[in-house]
């Protein structure tokens, strides 16, 4: 074995080591600042968010509102639903007119329109409040 060619055991060198480090204090106020800004930022460390701000990265900061999120799914499944209806309605139609007569399918059918002007009237309700909340609550949070 050569003398001047001996095998190191451990980590390689990294190419630019961090040498300098800086200290700063923060009061109370401030810290619980830090923490959130440095929580909404998903960096994985504070010291990358640190660096990050001073040079001027970008920042980016993802929301997520579990209130509207909710109501976003049950809206969907609420149509969902009413996708589902108009399907059971066409094959109603088509079973009423196929195992009755012309007369008593008219009469279940009469029936079957009064109970889908209600469910009109309960879409119309429906939209309507989605409405008043995007207008009241999603639209006042994207407001600085």
């Amino acid at each position: 074995m050569d003398k001047g060619k001996t095998a190191k055991g451990g980590r390689r060198p990294k190419q630019h080591p961090r040498t300098h480090r800086y200290v700063f204090r923060l009061d109370d106020l401030d810290n619980e600042k830090f923490l959130r800004l440095f929580e909404a930022s998903g960096l994985d460390s504070k010291a990358r968010f640190i660096t990050a701000v001073l040079f001027e990265r970008e920042i980016r900061t993802v929301r997520i509102d579990v209130q509207a999120n909710d109501f976003y799914v049950r809206l969907t499944s609420l149509f969902s639903q009413f996708r589902s209806v108009g399907t059971n309605y066409n094959q109603v139609v088509k079973i009423l007119y196929r195992n009755f007569s012309e007369k008593k399918a008219g009469a279940y059918l009469f029936k079957l329109e009064k109970q889908t002007a209600e469910l009109a009237l309960l879409c119309r309700e429906v939209i309507l409040l989605a409405e008043s909340f995007k207008s009241e609550y999603l639209d006042q949070k994207k407001e600085p």
